[in-house]
C-alpha cells in the first residue's frame, strides 16, 4: 500500500521529488541533529492523487494524516486543539523545485477562541496569544476561504489609527481582542457562517488549500518561466509552531550564507524581533542586518553562525535559510540552495571550485544558463553615470542596470510589452506573487517599501532583474498611477527613469548604455564549460555588427543569415521592389544585377567577422509581397516614385496577395518561380567567398535551400545553385568548397527526409516555422488564445519558446535518423529560437546534432546549457 505522509525523521536529501524541496531538507536537517521543530510531510504524490480524485482527499490518506499528527503529538509533549496544551502548527508548501513565494502559508493553524483563551494562561502573554490568532484568522480566511486578504488589512490599520499605535507591536493584548472581534464579523459577513473552531477541519482544509495553490495563476506563470511540469505537484509541510512574536527575546530572520547579490562570502540576511513568518519581507517594519543579531544575541547569532556554515559544507552549495528564535531559543525552519544574481551565481560557482568545495563539473551546475542573459546587457555608460543627479535612493536588491518607461500595475507593463514597448520599469509599493508576470516582463523593478530579502528582491534576483527596493524617498500613488521622488517631482506613467540596482540610485531620466565584457568569473566558467560541452554553438546574424557581438560572446559560426534582412535596407529596398514588379525575366536580372554588389558585400563582411568559422546562408524566404506596401496612399507614393501608373503598381500589389503567406509563394518555390533569384544570390556567396580567400582565409560557404518539401525541389533548385556557383570557381580558376543544404521546417520534408538527404549535404531545423506547420496555428496570432491554454492546462509552456520535444521534436528525431542513414556524415544543427533555450538544447544534445543556433546574446547561454547537458542532468534534470 502506498505511503503518503511521512515523518521529518523518515525522509531525507535524496527524497526531494517524493517529499519536495522543503520537506526533504526539513528531514536531513532533522537528521542532522540541527534544532527542527517537529513536523511530517504529505507527499507530491498525495497532491498527484488530490487532482486525480477530482479535488477531494482520499480517506486512506485523511486517516494517514491523522496518525501522524498524534505522533507529532507524542514527539512534541502537547495536544492538537487542547486548550490546557495547545499544540499549534504550519501548514506549508514545498514543491520539488524552489517556487518562491508562489504557494501558500498557513501559521498558527489549531487556533480557536477557547484555544487561543488557554495559549493566553499557558505562557502568561495574552498579548501574544491574540497576535498569533488574528495573524491565522487572516491567514486562513485568504488562503483557505479566499476572503480578501486587504480587507483584513483594511480592519488592522483601522484598529492601530484608532490608538495611535505606529507598528502592529504597539498594539496591546486588548487592542488585538479588538482586532480578532472585527476580523471574525468580517469572516462571517463573507461567508455566512462563523470561523472554523475546529482544527482537525483547519488542518484538512489547509492541506486541501495549499494543494489548490500548486494551481493558482501565479503559480501556473512561474512554472511556464522556468520548465517546472505541472504534474510534479507540491507537497505539504505540517510543522509544530514555534513563536518568534512572543516578545523582544524573540524572532524571525531569513539569511544566506554568501551575498546572494555579490557572492561574497559572508553571511548575509535580516531579521525582526517579535516578529513572525512574512513580516522580515513584507516591508511593514524595518529589518535589522544579521550583523546586529550579534549584539543582541551573541549566544544565538554564534549557533546560527555555525549552523548556516555547516549546511553550506553539507550541501556543497550557497544556503538559504530561515529562523525563529522562541525566548531566545534557536530553531531552523528551512534551508534550500539559495536564488542568486547571476552575477552572485559565478563568483560563487567559481568560489567553491578554488575552496574544493565543489568540481569544475558541479560547479557549471549552480548556474542557470538563463540567469546569465542579465550579464550579457548594457550596464551605464559611466560619464552619463556620473554627471546624473539621483532623485532617490533605495536598497541595492538586485543588480544590474534597467532603463525604462514607468508602470504601476504589472498587467499594464504585460500590456505595454505585448505592444512592443520592451523598455518597461515596475513600480510598486511592494510587489506581491500576483505581480510575477509584469515582474518578468520589466527591465527594472523599484519598490517604496520591502528589504533586500522581501519578495520583489528575491523574485528579481532568480530573474536576473535589476530591482531597487524600499525605496523610502519616493512617494507611489498606485492608485492614480504617479510617484514622487524626494524632489518633489512627479512621475506618471510612461515617463523614463534609469535604476542602478548596484547602488540603489534612482535616476529621473534616461540614461544610456554601454556594453558588457566578459571577464573574471564569467569567463573562467565558460571556458570550463567549453571543455564539457560536445555541441557547437553557432549564432543567427545577418550582419556583421551581429557577428562580432556573437564571435565577442563565443560563437562558432553562423547558423542562419536571413538574406531577406539585407533587401529591407533602405538603399536596397528600391532594388528589390523593382525587382518584384519586373514582367519579363531579362527586367528581373537587371534589378538582380542592382543587389548583386551589396549581398556580396556583406557577405565578406559576415566572412570576414566569421574568421574561417562556417557561415549557413538562408536564400531568400518570406513571401514577396512583405517588400510592397499596401494601403492605397503608400502604393500611390511608390508607384509615382517607380515611375509607374498607380493602377499597375496596384494590379501587382494585388496579384502578390496569399490568402495563407506562410503556405504560400516563398522559400524554394521563389527559387522555382524565379531561378534568377537563386542564381544572383549564388553569385554573391561564391564571389565573397572567393575574395576573402584571397586574402588568407579559408571560407567553406553553407548554402541553405529554406522551405523544402519535395526531394525534386531541392534537386531543382540546387542544380542551379551548383550549376552558378562551379561556373565561377571554374573562371576564378581557384579551388573553392561549397555545401549545398536544406531547412527542415515542412513536416513531409521531416518524414521523407532519407530522401531529401540525397541532395542536402546539412540539415538545419528551422523549429520556429516546423512548430508552426506541427502545431497548425500561426506564432503569431497564437497569443489570442495561448493564455487560455495554459490555464486549462492544455499546453505548460509557450511552443514557440519551449521545443515541444513530443511532436516536433519526434518530427526531428525521425528526419535525423533517416538523414544518417542516407548520409552518414550529413551535419545536423537547429536554427530557430530554440537555439537558446537550455531545455531545447538538452534535447539537441541527447539526440546527437551537431550544433544549436541561437541569437548573439544567446550564445553563452547556449554554451553553459550544451556544458550541463553533456555532464548530464542539465535544464530538465536540474528541477
Amino acid at each position: 500500500m502506498a505511503k503518503y505522509v511521512y515523518l521529518f525523521s523518515e525522509g531525507n536529501a535524496s527524497m526531494k521529488n517524493l517529499l519536495g524541496g522543503k520537506g526533504a531538507n526539513l528531514a536531513e536537517m532533522t537528521g542532522l541533529g540541527l534544532p527542527v521543530p517537529r513536523g511530517f510531510t504529505v507527499t507530491t504524490e498525495a497532491c498527484t492523487r488530490y487532482y486525480n480524485d477530482g479535488k477531494v482527499i482520499a480517506d486512506e490518506i485523511e486517516k494517514e494524516i491523522s496518525e501522524m499528527m498524534e505522533k507529532t503529538e507524542n514527539l512534541v509533549g502537547k495536544k492538537f486543539g487542547d486548550p490546557k496544551n495547545p499544540f499549534l502548527v504550519s501548514v506549508r508548501s514545498g514543491a520539488r523545485a524552489s517556487m518562491p513565494g508562489m504557494m501558500d502559508t498557513i501559521l498558527n493553524l489549531g487556533l480557536n477562541d477557547t484555544v487561543v483563551e488557554g495559549l493566553s494562561e499557558l505562557t502568561g502573554n495574552e498579548r501574544f496569544a491574540f497576535d498569533s490568532y488574528r495573524r491565522f484568522i487572516q491567514m486562513f480566511s485568504d488562503v483557505v476561504m479566499e476572503v480578501e486578504k486587504s480587507k483584513f488589512e483594511k480592519i488592522l490599520h483601522g484598529v492601530k489609527e484608532e490608538n495611535g499605535a505606529k507598528f502592529d507591536t504597539d498594539l496591546t493584548a486588548l487592542n488585538l481582542r479588538e482586532v480578532v472581534k472585527r476580523y471574525k464579523e468580517l469572516f462571517k459577513q463573507e461567508k455566512g457562517f462563523d470561523f472554523p473552531q475546529e482544527p482537525k477541519a483547519q488542518l484538512m482544509e489547509a492541506v486541501k488549500a495549499v494543494f489548490r495553490s500548486w494551481d493558482n495563476p501565479r503559480a501556473i506563470v512561474y512554472r511556464r518561466l522556468n520548465d517546472i511540469p505541472g504534474d510534479w505537484g507540491t507537497a505539504v509541510n505540517v510543522q509544530e509552531m514555534v513563536y518568534g512574536n512572543m516578545g523582544n527575546d524573540s524572532g524571525t530572520g531569513v539569511a544566506f550564507t554568501r551575498n546572494p547579490s555579490t557572492g561574497e562570502k559572508k553571511l548575509y540576511g535580516e531579521f525582526l524581533m517579535n516578529a513572525q513568518g512574512e513580516d522580515v519581507v513584507a516591508g511593514i517594519r524595518t529589518p535589522q542586518s544579521i550583523e546586529q543579531l550579534r549584539e543582541i544575541n551573541p549566544e544565538v547569532y554564534n549557533q546560527f553562525a555555525d549552523i548556516a556554515e555547516k549546511l553550506e559544507k553539507h550541501y556543497r552549495d550557497m544556503q538559504d535559510m530561515e529562523f525563529t528564535i522562541e525566548k531566545g531559543k534557536l530553531f531552523m525552519l528551512q534551508t534550500r540552495n539559495g536564488k542568486r544574481t547571476a552575477a552572485a551565481a559565478l563568483k560563487i560557482a567559481v568560489d567553491l571550485v578554488d575552496e574544493g568545495m565543489a568540481t569544475k563539473q558541479e560547479a557549471i551546475m549552480k548556474v542557470d544558463p538563463k540567469q546569465l542573459d542579465a550579464l550579457l546587457h548594457p550596464n551605464f555608460e559611466p560619464k552619463a553615470l556620473k554627471a546624473a543627479q539621483p532623485v532617490a535612493k533605495g536598497l541595492p536588491a538586485s543588480p544590474g542596470a534597467a532603463t525604462g518607461k514607468v508602470f504601476f500595475e504589472a498587467d499594464d507593463a504585460v500590456e505595454a510589452s505585448k505592444g512592443g514597448e520592451d523598455k518597461v520599469i515596475l513600480v510598486r509599493l511592494e510587489t506581491s506573487p500576483e505581480d510575477i508576470e509584469g515582474m518578468h516582463v520589466s527591465q527594472g523593478i523599484l519598490t517604496g517599501r520591502g528589504g533586500m530579502t522581501s519578495h520583489a528582491a528575491v523574485v528579481a534576483r532568480g530573474m536576473g532583474t535589476c530591482c531597487v527596493a524600499g525605496c523610502g524617498d519616493i512617494k507611489i500613488n498606485e492608485e492614480e498611477k504617479y510617484f514622487t521622488d524626494k524632489n518633489g517631482k512627479k512621475y506618471a506613467e510612461g515617463d523614463w527613469i534609469s535604476l542602478d540596482g548596484s547602488t540603489g540610485n534612482v535616476y529621473g531620466e534616461r540614461l544610456p548604455t554601454v556594453e558588457p565584457e566578459m571577464t573574471g568569473d564569467f569567463s573562467t566558467l565558460m571556458q570550463w564549460a567549453d571543455e564539457m560541452r560536445t555541441l557547437k554553438i553557432r549564432t543567427n546574424a545577418d550582419t556583421p555588427k551581429d557577428a562580432a557581438q556573437a564571435m565577442s560572446f563565443g560563437a562558432e559560426g553562423i547558423g542562419l543569415c536571413r538574406t531577406e534582412h539585407m533587401f529591407f535596407e533602405p538603399d536596397r529596398l528600391p532594388a528589390m521592389r523593382e525587382m518584384i514588379v519586373a514582367r519579363t525575366e531579362q527586367q528581373r536580372v537587371k534589378a538582380l544585377e542592382k543587389l548583386l554588389p551589396m549581398q556580396r558585400s556583406d557577405f565578406e563582411g559576415l566572412f570576414t567577422e566569421m574568421k574561417g568559422y562556417p557561415v549557413t546562408i538562408r536564400f531568400l524566404d518570406p513571401p514577396l509581397h512583405e517588400f510592397l506596401p499596401q494601403a492605397d496612399e503608400d502604393i500611390q507614393a511608390l508607384a509615382k516614385e517607380m515611375g509607374l501608373e498607380y493602377c499597375e503598381l496596384k494590379s501587382i500589389v494585388c496579384d502578390l496577395h496569399e490568402f495563407n503567406p506562410m503556405m504560400g509563394h516563398r522559400g524554394c518555390r521563389l527559387a522555382v518561380t524565379y531561378p534568377e533569384i537563386a542564381e544572383m544570390q549564388t553569385r554573391a556567396v561564391i564571389e565573397a567567398a572567393i575574395n576573402v580567400n584571397k586574402k588568407g582565409m579559408s571560407v567553406i560557404p553553407e548554402i541553405m535551400i529554406p522551405l523544402v518539401g519535395e526531394t525534386k525541389e531541392l534537386k531543382y533548385v540546387k542544380d542551379v545553385v551548383v550549376k552558378t556557383a562551379d561556373s565561377i570557381i571554374e573562371k576564378a580558376g581557384v579551388q573553392l568548397q561549397y555545401k549545398v543544404g536544406t531547412m527542415i521546417e515542412i513536416p513531409r520534408a521531416a518524414i521523407t527526409s532519407d530522401e531529401i538527404a540525397k541532395e542536402a549535404e546539412f540539415f538545419s531545423f528551422g523549429t520556429n516555422d516546423l512548430t508552426q506547420m506541427t502545431f497548425g496555428f500561426s506564432r503569431d496570432d497564437a497569443g489570442r488564445f495561448l493564455d487560455e491554454y495554459y490555464n486549462k492546462k492544455i499546453y505548460e509552456s509557450d511552443p514557440f519558446a519551449r521545443l515541444d520535444q513530443t511532436g516536433v521534436g519526434k518530427l526531428i528525431k525521425i528526419a535525423s535518423e533517416l538523414g544518417k542513414q542516407t548520409r552518414p556524415d550529413i551535419k545536423l544543427g537547429i536554427c530557430g529560437e530554440h537555439g537558446g533555450d537550455p531545455s531545447s538544447i538538452e534535447f539537441c544534445h541527447n539526440l546527437g546534432l551537431n550544433y544549436v543556433s541561437c541569437s548573439p546574446f544567446r550564445v553563452p547561454i547556449a554554451r553553459l546549457a550544451a556544458a550541463q547537458a553533456a555532464v548530464g542532468g542539465g535544464a530538465m534534470g536540474q528541477k
